[in-house]
């Protein structure tokens, strides 16, 4: 019981700095905070406990493990504020049954749109009109995780990472390209406790080295998350087969905005359909999430809905497939 209630302890200390002094604009590459998986943006993003998705490694790269069947692949797309377009691709491969670990392919690729560039000119304007650029983002991930005992799963991801933000003219100086990149790394656990299907996970993303955009210096949006998860009718006599009820918190503590919570749950039946509800707190311009999934010989599709105040509401869609 003890090993239960540290980390409960842990969750609960941490939880209690959500009212801490807000940090603003302390980090770059912001794509890298953005959600990809619709499943994972249905339940509020608290998806560090989830496991045998490889679409995990967007959130926990421990979470790769234990997915039915050799292959487990992952499409996202959807089109984020500002009509920024977003695509990710995650592959999942277990050859051995998990006998030597699970290895994992992950890209992310952001369209900020086009953008009309201009200089300072001495005319009546007061600029020139130079070209027409489009800035974009990538990632590219590979990642391992392995089962060390039947509760104690770890994992990490190495990934190179890449902005791009055009071309800028300066007279006299000529044309430079502006582009930066870096290697990341994500680290993870999930801990099966034994009691029920009570699970305990944490996760380290986006730690790196400092970048510099010409003299500009900034860091990574390094996010640290505690989570557990729970089956809520565990503790009732429907049959785990037919019902289940996800019940899932994360505690958030990133680098750049004061901590967070992540809350979801998840109810499925028949583990054919899905229903998922989330709520992200102390956020400015969104919180509530939702959304739903339908699984079927291998293949699973899922929807996520998550309304903006301001901007226009964001509609995700995942398509999985595993062999």
């Amino acid at each position: 019981m003890k090993k239960i209630l540290l980390p409960i302890i842990i969750i609960i200390l941490l939880t209690c700095q959500v009212s801490a002094q807000v940090k603003l604009a302390q980090t770059g590459f912001q794509y890298l905070s953005v959600g990809q998986d619709a499943r994972a943006v249905g339940m509020g993003e608290a998806y560090t406990c989830m496991e045998g998705v490889s679409s995990g490694m967007f959130y926990n790269p421990a979470s790769i493990t234990g997915f039915d069947g050799i292959v487990d692949v992952s499409g996202n797309y959807f089109t984020w504020i500002a009509d920024i377009k977003y695509m990710s691709f995650t592959l999942g491969v277990d050859p051995w049954d998990g006998l030597y670990g699970t290895f994992g392919l992950s890209i992310q690729s952001v369209d900020y749109g086009d953008f009309y560039g201009t200089i300072v000119w001495p005319n009546e304007d007061g600029y020139l009109p130079t070209e027409i650029f489009n800035p974009t983002a990538i990632s590219i991930g590979f990642a391992y995780a392995k089962q060390l005992s039947e509760r104690f799963t770890v994992g990490g991801q190495v990934k190179w990472v890449s902005q791009q933000l055009g071309k800028s003219t300066i007279p006299g100086e000529g044309t430079k390209r502006n582009v930066t990149d870096v290697v990341a790394f994500d680290f993870g656990t999930i801990y099966n406790t034994g009691f029920e299907s009570l699970a305990f996970g944490m996760s380290v993303r986006n730690f790196s080295r400092e970048l510099k955009f010409e003299q500009e210096g900034f860091q990574l949006p390094l996010t640290f998350k505690l989570g557990l998860s729970i089956n809520a009718l565990d503790f009732t006599e429907f049959n785990p087969e037919m019902h289940q009820l996800l019940v899932l918190v994360d505690a958030v503590h990133p680098r750049a905005f004061s901590e967070y919570l992540n809350l979801g749950t998840e109810y499925s039946f028949m583990k054919t359909f899905a229903l998922r509800v989330g709520y992200i707190t102390h956020q400015s311009d969104y919180g509530f999430t939702a959304g739903f999934g339908l699984r079927g010989f291998g293949l699973e599709i899922d929807y996520a809905y998550a309304p903006f105040d301001i901007f226009e509401d964001v509609h995700r869609f995942t398509l999985r497939f595993t062999y």
